[in-house]
């Protein structure tokens, strides 16, 4: 069944799924308050800053006011940075008239209060204005899925319902959609990929080969599950496609901005230089330091998290925390807390 479906945020990820679900048949709007982007959208249909080489689907529509964006839209999906999740939120509140489904692809934790980007919706979009929100995530480029690589990820919800209306929402022939009740897990296995990712980045960045790609993945999920099941989460969901998944496809390519922000960082490179240079919005860098705290708070031991925060915001040199992880107490693989 045809659908309207508001995508806000016209970033690599969101046009991406705005052609998966135009290609699908359903009626498709694109919110952004760059005027020049939307105005690239609507007369070339392209978005050369972030997919290049993509010809957009002349079915979308790009709008710059978000109340016509959203007008009768059965289903909006927030793809837009963390940090701007609540601000974007309350907009929508505040010009909403119906009561879409509300789903999210962003990755990271809301700076500050440490909140999962589900929680920061369902705070700031009251109930006459949604009937639920279902996290879309999973092992995915945009550059792979705009050319119709095989891509399988997860639409996760409590409610199996919302779930799946999202699952055929954006089915294909390329893009696949498993189910899963797991908010939590999921959104944890999102946001904190991308603290593992710049350290995978920074090994290849000191010439470290295959053996250390695998320890930092390996250790890096350890930490990811323990955070996660601390709050909550299933520990199979870790070992699914939001878990593992994520974690394998961020950590070993080059389209992965934080991959490549932690390859600069290994190389020798500043932390603002590469923030500067990387042209988009990095979600490891805020997410590590929101991971850190939240892992103190909750006495957590999540050791690569503690120094890629010092590397990140205390300057200490990338080689050097290296031999700092390798040097620490030995401890025995499957005891969970270690």
């Amino acid at each position: 069944m045809k659908q309207k479906v508001a995508v806000l945020g016209p970033g690599s990820w969101g046009t991406a799924l705005a052609q998966t679900l135009a290609e699908n048949g359903h009626e498709v709007t694109i919110w952004g308050n760059h005027e020049a982007q939307i105005d690239e959208i609507n007369t070339y249909h392209t978005n050369r800053h972030y997919l290049p080489d993509l010809k957009i689907p002349e079915s979308i529509k790009g709008e710059k006011n978000l109340k016509d964006a959203v007008k009768d839209a059965d289903a909006v999906l927030f793809v837009v940075p963390t940090k701007a999740i609540r601000s974007v939120a309350q907009e929508f509140a505040k010009v909403a008239e119906n009561q879409p489904v509300i789903i999210h692809a962003s990755k990271g934790l809301e700076q500050g209060s440490h909140k999962r980007i589900s929680e920061v919706l369902l705070e700031e979009i009251p109930e006459e204005r949604r009937q639920g929100v279902v996290v879309l995530s999973g092992p995915s480029h945009a550059e792979e899925v705009a050319v119709h690589d095989i891509t399988t990820i997860t639409a996760a919800n409590e409610d199996e319902a919302l779930a799946a209306y999202v699952q055929k929402l954006f089915m294909n022939e390329y893009l696949r959609i498993y189910t899963n009740p797991d908010v939590i897990g999921v959104e944890m296995g999102a946001a904190l990929k991308n603290i593992i990712a710049l350290g995978a980045g920074a090994l290849a960045g000191l010439n470290y080969g295959d053996d250390a790609k695998a320890a930092i993945m390996t250790r890096g999920l350890a930490e990811i599950s323990r955070l996660g099941v601390a709050m909550g989460a299933n520990p199979l969901t870790f070992i699914g496609l939001s878990g593992v998944g994520d974690l394998i496809v961020t950590c070993t390519s080059v389209h992965s901005r934080n991959w490549r922000a932690g390859n600069l960082l290994g190389k020798g490179h500043k932390l603002d230089e590469v923030l500067d240079n990387m042209g988009m919005i990095v979600e490891g860098v805020s997410t590590t330091k929101a991971a850190k705290e939240l892992a103190d708070s909750m006495d957590v031991s999540m050791p690569i998290t503690e120094m890629i925060y010092d590397v990140l915001y205390n300057d200490k040199d990338v080689r050097q925390a290296c031999r700092d992880l390798m040097m620490r107490e030995g401890t025995f693989e499957n005891e969970f807390t270690l």
